[in-house]
């Protein structure tokens, strides 16, 4: 039997006055891979803020690892073994790669060394005394996965992160989600390249205004694809 690492009930969540998540209900299983599907504004981002304390108000339950986590902040929520990387990356421009892969502290035991992590991400070791701002957006996005590695964490909630790059990044990026599964971490995908998130993901949660309004394993996948069709037009 799988053991649960993560579950969602009855999420509420908002940005000021503004309701975003409206009674979200997922889980997520040790070693899975899980991808959130929806169009932009559906509250895929919104749901892995709301996962680490990163929203304004929130209601419902966040099991993490059977710990309840809905009114930790997000310091706490690190330390229960969960490492998030936003869309947006958060590279500081003024240290150098190796500098910004060193500054998350470590939240956890078995977390990768830096060699693991440059054996991983061979460019980052070439490039480990570079400027954060002249690392290419591929090398960015590595450095950004590669740095919630080092902590210890074992849930990954990774946000967009084939978003603008080259094929043949997004490609090294599936090779690395699949040598992580291998390695028994956990993964939460936002994505919406679906030809990058289709074959990686044992489960699909389909969101759209707030609510989880589809849930399918991979195994369903072409049953679904008429679904999928309209809510995403993939």
């Amino acid at each position: 039997m799988s053991k649960e690492l993560l579950r969602i009930e009855g999420l509420n969540a908002w940005y000021g006055e503004s309701h975003i998540l409206h009674g979200v209900d997922l889980t997520v299983d040790e070693g899975e891979v899980v991808c959130l599907l929806g169009r932009n504004g559906a509250g895929r981002t919104t749901t892995m803020r709301a996962i680490v304390g990163l929203t304004g108000t929130r209601k419902g339950s966040i099991r993490i690892n059977g710990e309840e986590a809905i009114k930790l902040p997000p310091h706490k929520v690190a330390r229960l073994g969960v490492g998030y990387c936003p869309e947006e990356r958060g590279i500081f421009a003024s240290l150098s790669a190796e500098e910004n892969l060193m500054l998350p502290p470590v939240i956890a035991a078995g977390g990768m060394s830096v060699g693991e992590i440059y054996e991983m991400f061979p460019n980052l070791k070439e490039r480990a005394g570079s400027p954060g701002t002249r690392l290419s957006g591929g090398e960015q996005q590595m450095l950004a996965v590669a740095r919630i590695l080092r902590t210890g964490a074992r849930l990954l909630l990774l946000d967009e992160i084939s978003e603008g790059l080259a094929p043949v990044i997004v490609q090294k990026l599936a090779e690395m989600i699949r040598t992580l599964k291998a390695k028994g971490y956990t993964v939460v995908l936002v994505e919406q390249n679906f030809r990058f998130a289709a074959p990686l993901a044992d489960r699909f949660y389909v969101m759209e205004h707030g609510r989880i309004v589809k849930q399918f394993a991979q195994a369903e996948l072409a049953d679904n694809m008429a679904m999928l069709q309209e809510f995403l037009g993939v």
